[in-house]
């Protein structure tokens, strides 16, 4: 039995919005990863041996978001494409407000890592793309003065916490989402622990 051309759109339609929910979830882990690690890389002493992996590390991971936000902006064109080919949204108070969050979240999805690709090229340090030896080409010309001042630094973090508290609101607002998705999580973790431990009591 062969699918009509309707239902393929839908399946397609329907794969498309799972790989945007997960890539979703996916930049989400890396972004917490990116502050976690800035956080912790703030502290570091310049003698410590291991500084510059951590570095690398975190500068590669910034690289990879970036890539990730392409992917996912092509896709979700994609997406609102088809969805609003035929019929319009309701542009209500409620949709305009979930737009320019989601817009300025994107906008500061790009701004992050940019701006720590600033900052590295301010101070004339190699983006290095770790484990591979590959230097990504400098955006910015190196400024002694920018670098000396800590310009470049307060760009990078002030951008960053930005972000952090756009997100803060973007998560209160999608708060019925977030707590459906926890229990959901809870059920399918309580379900496997009774499955491969069926004798196994919690609480």
């Amino acid at each position: 039995m062969t699918l009509t051309r309707s239902k393929l759109k839908k399946v397609k339609k329907k794969s498309a919005a799972q790989r945007l929910w997960f890539l979703h979830w996916l930049m989400a882990f890396f972004y917490l990863l990116l502050f976690i690690g800035g956080k912790y890389m703030a502290g570091l002493p310049e003698s410590l041996s291991y500084r510059e992996t951590i570095f690398d590390s975190h500068k590669t991971l910034g690289v990879v978001v970036m890539s990730l936000l392409l992917a996912r902006i092509s896709l979700l064109l994609w997406v609102v494409l088809y969805k609003y080919r035929r019929h319009q949204p309701k542009r209500r108070r409620g949709w305009l407000q979930t737009v320019a969050i989601h817009a300025i979240l994107y906008f500061f999805m790009l701004l992050v890592p940019l701006s720590g690709y600033f900052d590295s090229n301010i101070g004339a340090h190699d983006i290095r793309i770790f484990g591979t030896g590959i230097i990504l080409p400098p955006l910015f010309a190196p400024n002694e003065q920018l670098e000396i001042s800590g310009f470049a630094d307060s760009v990078h973090f002030w951008i960053s916490y930005t972000f952090l508290a756009f997100v803060v609101v973007h998560a209160l607002d999608q708060k019925k989402y977030l707590r459906a998705q926890l229990r959901r999580f809870s059920k399918a973790t309580m379900a496997a622990i009774h499955k491969y431990f069926p004798r196994t009591k919690i609480g």
